[in-house]
C-alpha cells in the first residue's frame, strides 16, 4: 500500500503534466527558480515547491487552482518573496504559484482618484507609471513587495500616520476562490452598505483564503510642498514623548520614525549617514501646501524642543529625501551588517501610541538583562516598533533570540497591543494568537478557512495554529 508521500507526489505529478500542457514554459521545475521561491526574506524557514508556475491573468490562476483543488495538492501564492515570517515558505509536495507577471494596470480613473491593477504590480511601479498625472500611491512597507502580497500580508509602513494601511486603501478584489472559481468584491466606491465585507475579509488572509489576482486602489494627489527632517535627542524616552506628543496634538505629519542609538550607528555605518551621531533619531515628513507645511513644522519643532530635541537637520531636495529614507529602510540589512553571519530576528509590536513610551522602557530592560545587542526601529506614529535582536547563528542562539522575542511580545499583548502591527502571522507568529485573539475567535476564522478551503490546498499551515473549529 502506498504511503502518504507516495500518494502525494503521484497526485502533483498528475497536476504537473496537466499545467505543462496547458501553460508549457510557463512551468519551471528547475532548481534554481525553485529555489529562489524556497524562502522569504528574514525567518530561516525553507522548502523547494515541486514546480513554480507563473501566472500571467487571472485565468491563468483559476486553471491552476481548478486542478490542486481536484487532485489535493497545495498552492502558495508568490509576489516579491519580501514577507518576513515564512508565508511563502511551501509545505511538502507543493507548487508555488509566482504572481510577478501580472503587472498591468487594468483601469486608471484619475477624475475619481483610483486604479485598478494587476497584483503582481508593485507600489513602486505603478507610482512611476501614474507620476505624470499628479497622482500617486502612498503606502510604503519599505521593499519592492508587489500590491498582491501587500493585501495579503495587510502592509503598512512609513505613511501609514498619514494615509493609512493598505486595507484603508483598497477599495475591491479580483480573488480565485480555492476551488478555481473567481469573485470580485467591492468596487470603486467609497462606501457601500451592501452585504458582507468581503474585502476586508481577504485583506490579511495570507493565501489562505483564496488567490487575490487585481486590487482596486484609492489614489492621492501629489503634495504640493515635501519636507523632510531629522531631529537627534540624548534619550529614547525623550525621543518617543516628542513622537506621541506630535500624534496627540493632531500634526498631520506624512511620516515619523524612530531609530535608537544601536540602530544609528548601523545606518550610519550601512548609509554613509556622517552627518548624524549615534543618538536617538526621529525621522519626520510633512507634506502639503506650502503654508500647512510651515506650520506643521514649527508645531513639531516646538514639541522636540521642549522634549530636549537637538535641533532640526533638513532634507531640502529630493535626492536627500530619498537617500534619507532609503536609509531608514535599509535599517534591517544596516543592522545585519553590524555582525556579518549573525542570526538577526525582527519583533513587531504594536502598541496604543499612550502605552508606547512603557513598552519601549520594559523592552529595553528586557535586552539589558538578555546579554544580548539589539536594535530599535519603528513606525512610532502609530505605536509600532521593530527590535532587531542579533545573536551567534546557533542552535542557541536562536533559543535565546526567541526568549527574548515571547518576553516582548507578551509585554505588548499585555498593554493591549497586537503581535505584529504589519509583518503578519505566517509560520513566525502563530504562537500568540490564542492569547491575542481568545480561543473563540480562532475557532470562528477556522471555520472560516474551512469553509473557503475545505480541501485544505491554500498555503497551508500558515496564519492560524491547529485548534477547534468553531461548530456553532
Amino acid at each position: 500500500m502506498a504511503d502518504g508521500s507516495d500518494i502525494a507526489a503521484s497526485r502533483i505529478r498528475l497536476v504537473l503534466s496537466a499545467l505543462q500542457e496547458r501553460m508549457g514554459a510557463q512551468v519551471s521545475t528547475v532548481g534554481s527558480v525553485r529555489e529562489e521561491h524556497s524562502h522569504g526574506e528574514a525567518l530561516d524557514a525553507s522548502r523547494m515547491p515541486e514546480a513554480v508556475v507563473f501566472a500571467e491573468s487571472t485565468e491563468d490562476v483559476s486553471a491552476v487552482l481548478t486542478l490542486c483543488h481536484e487532485h489535493r495538492v497545495p498552492v502558495v501564492a508568490f509576489g516579491a518573496g519580501t514577507s518576513v515570517e515564512g508565508h511563502v515558505t511551501p509545505p511538502e509536495h507543493a507548487i508555488s504559484l509566482d504572481l510577478s507577471r501580472m503587472t498591468a494596470i487594468v483601469q486608471f480613473n484619475p477624475e475619481d482618484l483610483d486604479c485598478r491593477v494587476q497584483a503582481g504590480l508593485t507600489r513602486q511601479g505603478l507610482n512611476a507609471q501614474i507620476r505624470d498625472s499628479g497622482l500617486f500611491f502612498p503606502v510604503d512597507p519599505g521593499g519592492e513587495a508587489t500590491l498582491g502580497g501587500m493585501c495579503a500580508t495587510r502592509a503598512s509602513g512609513t505613511a501609514a500616520v498619514r494615509y493609512g494601511t493598505i486595507k484603508e486603501n483598497v477599495l475591491g478584489l479580483t480573488v480565485v476562490l480555492a476551488t478555481g472559481e473567481v469573485i470580485r468584491t467591492g468596487g470603486r466606491v467609497r462606501k457601500s452598505s451592501t452585504g458582507y465585507d468581503l474585502t476586508s475579509l481577504f485583506i490579511g488572509s495570507e493565501g489562505t483564503l483564496g488567490v487575490i489576482t487585481e486590487v482596486q486602489l484609492r489614489l492621492y494627489g501629489l503634495p504640493e510642498s515635501v519636507a523632510a527632517a531629522v531631529c537627534q535627542f540624548e534619550t529614547v524616552d525623550a525621543a518617543v514623548r516628542t513622537a506621541v506628543e506630535v500624534i496627540q496634538y493632531g500634526i498631520p505629519v506624512a511620516r515619523v520614525e524612530l531609530a535608537d542609538e544601536m540602530q544609528m550607528e548601523a545606518c550610519i555605518r550601512y548609509s554613509h549617514l556622517d552627518e548624524l551621531r549615534a543618538l536617538p533619531t526621529l525621522f519626520f515628513e510633512f507634506a502639503g501646501g506650502p503654508g500647512a507645511v510651515r506650520e506643521q513644522v514649527e508645531a513639531t519643532e516646538a514639541i522636540a524642543a521642549e522634549n530636549g530635541g537637538l535641533g532640526f537637520a533638513w532634507a531640502d531636495t529630493p535626492e536627500e529625501r530619498s537617500r534619507l529614507w532609503k536609509a531608514r529602510h535599509d535599517a534591517y540589512w544596516a543592522a545585519r551588517a553590524l555582525e556579518p553571519g549573525a542570526l538577526v530576528i525582527s519583533t513587531d509590536c504594536i502598541v496604543p501610541i499612550s502605552k508606547l513610551a512603557g513598552l519601549i522602557e520594559g523592552v529595553r530592560e528586557d535586552i539589558a538583562a538578555s546579554g544580548m545587542r539589539a536594535a530599535m526601529v519603528g513606525h512610532v506614529g502609530d505605536g509600532n516598533f521593530h527590535t532587531l535582536i542579533l545573536a551567534e547563528d546557533s542552535a542557541e542562539g536562536r533559543r535565546r533570540i526567541l526568549d527574548l522575542d515571547r518576553k516582548i511580545v507578551g509585554r505588548a499583548l499585555a498593554m493591549g497591543g497586537s503581535c505584529s502591527g504589519e509583518h503578519g502571522v505566517g509560520l513566525g507568529k502563530q504562537e500568540f494568537l490564542e492569547t491575542e485573539h481568545g480561543a473563540g475567535a480562532l475557532g470562528v476564522m477556522r471555520a472560516l478557512r474551512q469553509t473557503m478551503d475545505p480541501r485544505g490546498i491554500l498555503n497551508p499551515g500558515k496564519l492560524l495554529p491547529e485548534g477547534e473549529v468553531y461548530r456553532g
